[in-house]
């Protein structure tokens, strides 16, 4: 597609430590910005990375029409550039300003679009296990009018950010009895900038506590798990393999749909399902439960080493052969090309 770009005319690059990265404080040198007006996307364009001018009327500040995806470009050993599943993420950024009265992005504007943006931008995507390009698209409304009503312009742009290996150290978990990251007929399965905005206290009020995220709970009853922070979440009972399912509060991870594949394809028992609060923490006190991990694209994989719900605290096995540590690598190894791709997540750049 036609693409106008605007080349920078020094890298930056030499001046990032890549042994010490920051998540998400460094951004590459160029990205790609395209205007929805007059009622079309227009020509996108690849441009330096730079701030960007909005009228303080913009309608994003005011009414929160903000979506955005999480996704990686990985460099194999042979310096081919690969993406995991971005037909996923296309359709999800679109499913999610769908709900928030946004206008579609056209998928040859997101995948070629960024296809191109990675082949420019190609040196900052380092090779090895555990580095790799973050990438992020986003759809912000423009249009400077402070009426209640969605906007009638937009900006999609993508911006890019070298990553390390994620880790968060131990992680322990608050189950949620108060606060709801999402309600029945809500926003929680769109990716909107305001559903994470929202759960920014309640989490700082786990950190006071010594815990570092909240395992959300149904809004209506809180007798139900759903998602852990800014992931998907797993419980291993016994062996079997037990996830929340879909609905318009959780979000519809890619990490989490590759898991359950990953699952069958071990001969792993798997149950989507409703998981209860009480039923989890009736398999610890006997001994049941063996794992809870998060899934999500910044850490594909967070085990989760002990929760607590009302005065109740438990600590998790330590397992030498845990779920989380196997489907980490299997992942990793499509992600980074080392393993057979059969199920054609893999797309190359």
């Amino acid at each position: 597609m036609n693409i106008n770009t605007q080349l920078i005319q020094q890298s930056k690059i030499d001046t990032v430590d890549f042994n010490n990265l920051n998540f998400g404080r460094v951004f590459t040198d160029h990205m790609l910005v395209c205007d929805f007006k007059d009622g079309a996307w227009q020509t996108p364009s690849i441009m330096p990375y730079a701030p960007i001018s909005f009228e303080p009327s913009a309608r994003v500040f005011h009414y929160g029409q903000a979506v955005f995806e999480g996704m990686k470009a990985f460099k194999d050993d042979n310096d081919d550039v690969f993406l995991f599943r971005p037909d996923e993420n296309f359709k999800r950024l679109n499913k999610s300003g769908e709900r928030l009265a946004m206008p579609p992005v056209p998928e040859n504007v997101f995948i070629d679009g960024l296809k191109q943006l990675l082949k420019i931008d190609n040196d900052w995507i380092k090779k090895g296990f555990g580095n790799s390009l973050y990438i992020r698209p986003f759809i912000i409304a423009t249009e400077g009018a402070i009426a209640a009503s969605p906007a009638e312009e937009y900006k999609f742009i993508i911006i890019c950010s070298p990553a390390q290996s994620y880790y968060a150290g131990d992680v322990r978990v608050i189950m949620a009895e108060k606060y709801s990251r999402a309600a029945d007929g809500g926003v929680g399965y769109a990716k909107a900038a305001g559903n994470y905005a929202a759960q920014f206290y309640p989490t700082s009020l786990a950190h006071k506590e010594g815990y570092q995220q909240i395992i959300w709970t149904d809004a209506s009853t809180h007798e139900y798990l759903e998602e852990a922070g800014t992931m998907n979440i797993f419980f291993r009972v016994g062996d079997k393999l037990i996830t929340a399912p879909n609905n318009d509060r959780i979000l519809d991870g890619i990490t989490r749909k590759s898991i359950i594949q990953l699952a069958e394809d071990n001969n792993i028992d798997v149950e989507v399902r409703r998981v209860s609060v009480a039923e989890i923490k009736e398999a610890a006190n006997n001994g049941e439960l063996k794992e809870i991990f998060g899934s999500g694209t910044a850490a594909v994989i967070n085990p989760i080493k002990g929760f607590k719900h009302n005065s109740d605290a438990f600590e998790l096995p330590v397992l030498k052969n845990s779920y989380a540590s196997l489907f980490k690598e299997k992942l990793l190894n499509i992600q980074y090309n080392k393993s057979n791709d059969n199920h054609g997540w893999r797309v190359k750049i």
